[in-house]
């Protein structure tokens, strides 16, 4: 039996993953189970184009905030908050913790993206 072994792990936005959704599909001709669902799912929530979710990849790093991660990013970018409250709802699982200012950038960044 294979053993796969992780060489890297990386986070991806929910749009990346419906890519690699659909480039799975067209390479095997049909999906497993789970991976049918997780398509399902994505096809009924919004996700960013190509290009945004780029430009706000690329405002969201250039804010230079030092506790922002890109798993941090990653999921602004999946859940695009409109408020402060929203953002913090979507960090809550992260133990982190940014200043008002940041999270007054951040609003706005994803605010001009959306």
């Amino acid at each position: 039996m294979v053993s796969p072994q992780f060489i890297e792990e990386q986070s991806v936005t929910l749009s990346e993953a419906k890519e690699i959704l659909n480039k799975i599909e067209q390479k095997d001709g049909q999906l497993n189970y789970i991976s049918n669902r997780t398509k399902e799912f994505l096809e009924n929530i919004k996700v960013l184009s190509n290009e945004k979710r780029a430009e706000l990849k690329k405002k969201l790093e250039q804010l230079s905030l030092i506790r922002l991660k890109a798993e941090h990013i990653t999921k602004i970018m999946d859940f695009l908050p409109q408020t402060m409250d929203e953002l913090k709802i979507v960090l809550q699982a992260y133990p982190l913790s940014l200043p008002k200012k940041d999270q007054e950038e951040i609003v706005a960044a994803v605010k001009a993206i959306a």
